[in-house]
Formats: structure tokens, sequence, C-alpha cells
């Protein structure tokens, strides 16, 4: 049976979107099967994975407020191994359709729990909020990754965020974990930086990932062309970044 992760933070920009991304290439590329689920209306995930989300059949929003098969939405990338069920623009509105339906805290899990014996690894990108989805989100999901932006203000919101998850643990999901805190945007030049990373270090000791995600252009540059980084240029600093992180996932799952 697959893991569900979720990646979350409610403050924007700490590079959640592109570490699902590349996370989930390279776990592809470690022979495991990924499904990124984009729980994102902005459905940047979809679009740096390849998919045309502009003339998508089915999404997201139709598997949780009619009922459609996620199987169906489902769409292969160029990737061996990693599929992407994808998000779209009308995901924006889901969050009031959903109000009054039924355990709504836990529609994104039945959409999900037919899916896991497909897959090892099944990322959920979440959107840069606490809002109804993201609690669906981690409702769902079996662990969650925490990206922290290495700059000022970066831990800003981290206690809002795991206020969150302890409550969602209490009441929704007891067997949520963290899986980690992912350092992202670092710089070692940069003072701020590893301050930054010993700020979360303390508190969070084993609970920060060993690998760190160097600031790299290359990662912007192969989002904008719709490719992970792997594919984009898998010699550079980003492409290794995340080939470090999939392994250090893959070595924690096995012997955990």
């Amino acid at each position: 049976m697959g893991k569900v992760i979720a990646l979350a933070n409610q403050k924007g920009g700490v590079g959640k979107t592109t570490t699902t991304i590349n996370l989930a290439a390279s776990l592809a590329a470690l022979e495991k099967r990924v499904l990124v689920i984009d729980a994102d209306p902005q459905a940047n995930a979809s679009s740096g994975l390849g998919v045309d989300i502009k003339n998508l059949p089915t999404s997201l929003y139709e598997c949780l407020i009619n009922g459609d098969e996620p199987q169906e939405a489902i769409v292969r990338t160029e990737l061996d191994g990693l599929e992407v069920l994808p998000s779209h623009i009308d995901l924006v509105g889901a969050e009031i359709e959903m109000l009054n339906m039924e355990r709504r805290e836990q529609i994104l899990k039945r959409v999900v729990q037919p899916l896991r014996d497909s897959y090892d690894f099944i990322l959920i990108d979440c959107s840069p909020s606490l809002g109804l989805i993201t609690v669906n989100a981690l409702t769902a999901a079996d662990a969650v990754i925490i990206p922290v932006q290495c700059e000022y203000f970066a831990l800003e919101g981290i206690s809002k965020l795991l206020n969150t998850i302890k409550i969602i643990k209490s009441k929704l999901n007891p067997s949520l974990e963290i899986e980690g805190f992912l350092i992202t945007m670092y710089d070692a030049r940069l003072r701020v930086a590893n301050q930054i990373y010993e700020e979360v270090k303390r508190p969070f000791q084993d609970l920060v990932f060993k690998t760190v995600i160097r600031r790299n252009v290359k990662l912007v540059e192969a989002s904008s062309f719709g490719r992970p980084i792997l594919l984009y240029d898998a010699e550079s600093q980003g492409s290794t970044n995340h080939m470090q992180l999939a392994q250090e996932i893959i070595e924690k799952n096995t012997t955990a």
C-alpha cells in the first residue's frame, strides 16, 4: 500500500510545488510508482509536469464535487512511473461547495483510498492556505513534509501549521505524522540561511531532513518548460538535491 505524503505550508513561495514536482520525478527515477495529486487551484504542479491544464476532460475538482472516478482523471507524464491527478482553476470554488457536504473533511480521503495500492508514493501538493482542501489533504495523508524557505519570516506561521496538524491528528487523522521539515532555497554563503537552518534544527532535530534544497536557477527554468529538473538538467544542483531527498525518504520508509 502506497504512502500518502502531503506537502504543506500556508506561507507561499517556500518551494512547495517545486519540491513536489521534483521529488516525485526523483522517486520515479528510482523506480517507484508515484502519483502527484495537485490540490492547488493554481495547478502549477500539473503544468510543471507537462499537463495541458486548459484542455482537461476531468480533474480533481470533478472527483471531489461530482464523485468522478479518480482513475479517469489521472494523466501520465513523460517520465515512466509518474502520473498526475491534475488541478483546475474551478478548485477555487470547491471549498464553498464542500461546506454542505457530508463528512466534508474526508472527501479527498475517499478519492485517495482506492488509488493507494497502485502506487508506492502519493504526493499531495497543497495550496498556500489552511483552508478546507488543505485540511482534506492532511486528513487523507499518512505524513506531511513542511518546506521552510531560508529567509527572514520563514518560521512565521509554522506554529499555526503545527497547531492545525495537532487538531487534525486529534480529531480527524490520528496516524498523521511529520515526515520532515525541508530547508529550501538554501544559500550557504548567506548568514541568514545558516541561522534559519539552525533555528529549525534546534527544536525539531531529527525531523529536519539531512538534505537541503539549494537555491538553483535551473529549478525555476525547468518548471517554466513544464518539465521536472531531472529531464531538464540532470547534472544541476537542483536535480542532485532532489535525488538525495528521494533517497532519504525511501531509506526512512524502508527502515520504518
